[in-house]
C-alpha cells in the first residue's frame, strides 16, 4: 500500500493524520515522488557525522511530509524532532522553514 493510500484511509476514518507516524515497513518501502524542499545546517563540515538541524518536505502523490530537527535544538542534538502531514504543500513550506530559520 501506497503512504499516500494509507493516509486517505485513515482521514476517511475520521483520524488525525497531520502528526502520524507511519509504519516501520510503509517509511522504508517507498520513495517519496519528489523532494520540494531540504537545508540543514551544518556549520562543522562535509564529514561531520553528527546531528545537525534540517528541514524536509516531500511528496507523496497528494500529501506534503514536512519533517526535521528544529534548529533552536542546537548543532550535535538529536531533540525537538518534528513531523507534519498535510495536503497543502505552501504550509509544509512554511512550517518547515519555520523551523530552520
Amino acid at each position: 500500500m501506497k503512504i499516500s493510500d494509507w493516509l486517505d484511509e485513515k482521514e476517511a476514518e475520521n483520524i488525525d493524520v497531520s502528526q502520524m507516524t507511519l509504519p516501520t515497513n510503509m517509511a522504508y518501502d517507498e520513495d517519496p515522488d519528489e523532494t520540494i524542499f531540504f537545508k540543514e545546517e551544518n556549520p562543522c563540515g562535509l564529514f561531520c557525522t553528527e546531528n545537525h538541524p534540517f528541514a524536509t518536505v516531500e511528496r507523496f502523490g497528494h500529501w506534503y511530509f514536512a519533517r526535521g530537527q528544529d534548529k533552536k535544538a542546537g548543532i550535535h542534538s538529536s531533540e525537538m524532532m518534528w513531523r507534519l502531514f498535510t495536503k497543502d504543500k505552501n504550509i509544509a513550506l512554511q512550517t518547515a522553514k519555520a523551523h530552520i530559520e
